[in-house]
This record gives structure tokens, sequence and C-alpha cells, in this order.
């Protein structure tokens, strides 16, 4: 039985140690903050494709894991018998221009042929029942789009870890192969010991809501999402800061946020907020998931540089993770590996 330590209980190290867990390995799972204690740990969760257009690995991989999410976090669930928050109820998009109009058309091509008829993108002028005015009096509305509950995510895969006897700890010591999980601190350690930028962190902050449109599609508009959960709440999210004072501190730009968004949705205006939000997300200087033999840790492996997209990749990574850890096959995209940012 192969043993595997997992450093870092964000929804990389936990979706590997599930993947590798279900073939038999003996895993650990460490983090001395905790389930979610960082990034992972977030309110959002919107779980976003990328537009049907230019079509690359990074993309087709993303579309892959996305189309797979359900049955990924149905089993999960059946395991654990706690609830992820996942559901694929799609998402609507105003459309403000002409330009963006006549793009919007044209994704809804190349979707027929790039989405292969497992999701749909199109350009309707019937308003959707919850969704911002429209300039153009059109909107786009995708059926691939997901959201979850990112620390009720955390939560539902510590819940089908420990169903298999298999504990979240704060410290123990490495047994067998070595998997690094661990987000911004270790993209800092690592741009340190390499005397470059490996990547960093970007902050977001976001705010929660007491607004029940659990059956609703999200919304994203003027680059905010909208993310309606299946506890009543409402998300939205994030700000994109680089440069910032404090790493967990909420300040005015969530403010602005707020703001914005109550402009967007007037209904915001007069719901209460419970929960105001701030982390850093990891982000590798290629702009991918760095997934793969660990560029400074000698015989390690990593998984890293989720930032907005790491809940939506996590299904396809974990198995791409658990494929090399366990039977050495590295099937990962070359966009992945660490070697990109090198």
């Amino acid at each position: 039985m192969i043993e595997i330590t997992v450093r870092g209980a964000g929804i990389f190290g936990l979706s590997i140690a599930w993947a590798c867990a279900v073939r038999g390995a003996r895993v650990q799972v460490v983090d001395p903050n905790g389930v979610g204690g960082g990034a992972s740990g977030g309110i959002v969760g919107a779980l976003a494709p990328h537009v049907p257009e230019n079509w690359n690995p990074k993309k087709a991989f993303q579309f892959e894991s996305l189309i797979a999410a359900k049955g990924f976090w149905e089993s999960i669930e059946d395991i654990g018998g706690v609830s992820s928050g996942y559901a694929r109820l799609g998402r609507i998009q105003p459309i403000m221009d002409n330009v963006s109009l006549e793009l919007a058309k044209k994704r809804a091509e190349t979707a027929k042929d790039l989405w292969r008829g497992l999701a749909e993108w199109r350009v309707t002028a019937k308003q959707p029942e919850w969704a911002p005015a429209s300039a153009t009096g059109y909107w786009i509305i995708d059926t691939l789009t997901a959201r979850i509950n990112p620390m009720r995510a955390c939560h539902a895969i510590e819940a089908s870890l420990l169903a298999k006897g298999i504990t979240v700890t704060p410290e123990a010591k490495d047994k067998g192969k070595v998997l690094w999980a661990t987000g911004t601190h270790d993209l800092f350690q690592i741009s340190k010991e390499l005397g470059k930028n490996f990547g960093n962190g970007v902050k977001g902050q976001a705010a929660l809501f007491d607004l029940d449109r659990r059956h609703h599609p999200q919304v994203f508009a003027d680059a905010l999402h909208f993310v309606p959960h299946e506890d009543g709440t409402l998300a939205i999210g994030s700000t994109s800061e680089r440069e910032y004072e404090t790493e967990h501190g909420v300040d005015e730009q969530l403010e602005t946020l707020i703001a914005k968004a109550s402009c967007i949705m007037p209904e915001l205006a007069s719901a209460q907020i419970i929960a105001r939000w701030a982390a850093l997300r990891p982000r590798a200087r290629s702009r991918a998931p760095i997934v793969g033999h660990h560029p400074v840790r000698k015989d390690a492996f990593i998984a890293n540089g989720g930032f907005k997209i790491g809940f939506g990749m996590a299904p396809g990574l974990a198995m791409l993770m658990a494929n090399l850890m366990l039977e050495g096959r590295n099937e990962i995209p070359e966009a992945f590996r660490p070697e990109t940012c090198l």
C-alpha cells in the first residue's frame, strides 16, 4: 500500500487526498490552519468556464473538469454525508453593447462544437426571471457554469476522508510520497529559493448577503459574480488586489464592491450582509494551476496556483495527480507543469 502525505487542506490538497484514498493509498492530510484555512475557505464559489473560443489545452481541461464535477461531488456527498452546495444551474450575463453582442453570438456558434452538446451557450432577448438590466436587450445564458459552497465543499471532502479513517491533523511527520498544496505560502517560498518570481498571492474580498435566490442561475455582470447558494445566501465577489496592506482584513475596496453590486442588483441594497471575507489566492506566474513534481523540494510533488479556478479544476487535477503519485503516469498538460514557471 502506497503511503501519501498531503500538506495543505485546501481544495487541491483535499481532492487529491481523496483521489488517492479511493484508489487504496494510505493517506494523511496535514494542515496547521485546519480545513479550508486559506483561500479555499471562501464564500463565492463560482465554477465558471472560459469562453468558448481560442481553444487551448487549459480551456479544454477546465471544460472536462467542469463536466466531471457533478459525479465527483455526488460521490463525495454519498460517502461523507455532507453537502458541498454543488449545483449546475448555469449563469446569466447581460450584454451591454453591440460589439459584445456580436461576439456573444459568435461564441454561441463555437460553443456548439467546442462544448460538444454537453452544455450550451446561447443569446436570448427574453429577460431571465432574475437578471440585471441589459443595455442591448440581450443576455448570455450558459448551462455549464455551476456553484459550490467553498468551505462546505472542503468539509464534505473531509467527511468522506473521515469515513475512510483519514483525519486532517495540524502536524505530523512525512510518510511516503509528499504533496505540497499549501497555496501562497509555498509560492512565496519557491520564489525565494529560486531567486525569481514563481508565483504570488492576489487578495480577494467578497460579501455574503441574506438573500434567497437558491433556485436561480448565478449572474456575472460588470466583472462581478452573484452566486446564490443552497442555504439561502447570496455571495458577491470579488476584488483582485495585487497590492494590499493586510492579507485577511476587509476594507473600503469591499465597500465599493458592495455599492457597485447594489447598483447592478438593487434588491441587495435592502438585504442584510451576514459575512465579509478576504484572503490571498495563490496565483502562479504562468496564470495556470501548477501540478506535478515540486520545483525545489526533492522527490516531492506540488499542486498550487488555483487562484479563481481551483474548485472548477479540482476534479480533473485530482485524477491526474493520483495517476502520477500512485502509478508514475505523468499525463499532466504541459501548461500546468511547474517547469512552465521556471
